[in-house]
């Protein structure tokens, strides 16, 4: 049997869009300034590369927290996971038109705080399912009757 993901696959998809939609805003002002190499010490390159950088740090593990809790989830799949991966999309975004403007500003902030949020979120809660969702854990181990077993009450 397949397992299909549809909402990491969709955020997935998004995310590549917004990366290379954050690349070309790199490109942008390379081709403008004929900066090949680093920033040249132009400040708005140096801001849209950070900007590209922070969303290829934050978003591989945001991705895989969100994947494994669509996987992993009991029943069906949780539908605040469509919100939060929008939420995240949306905060990139944000975010990298953010890092342009003076600081502080609500575009940044908002990016930022997402981010963050969102992905200690699905941390804690990657760290809760396995052990905890609603009062029960799967039986493992070499006694565990398969993939299909059962929820058994702690305990």
């Amino acid at each position: 049997m397949t397992t299909i993901l549809p909402i990491t696959l969709t955020m997935a998809g998004a995310a590549a869009i917004t990366n290379i939609w954050l690349g070309f805003r790199c490109g942008q002002i390379r081709m403008k300034t004929h900066i090949t190499l680093g920033d040249g010490g132009n400040e708005g390159l140096l801001a849209r590369m950070r900007a590209h950088a922070n969303f290829n740090e934050y978003t591989p593990i945001f991705l895989i927290l969100l994947g494994l809790i669509e996987l992993g989830s009991p029943a069906s799949t949780p539908s605040w996971l469509w919100l939060a991966g929008a939420l995240f999309i949306v905060g990139r975004v944000a975010h990298g038109l953010g890092m342009e403007r003076a600081y502080p500003n609500k575009l940044r902030m908002f990016g930022t705080l997402s981010a963050v949020l969102l992905t200690l979120g699905l941390a804690a809660y990657a760290i809760y399912l396995p052990h905890g969702a609603a009062g029960m854990i799967t039986e493992s181990g070499p006694n565990a009757a398969g993939p299909d077993a059962e929820l058994v009450p702690n305990g």
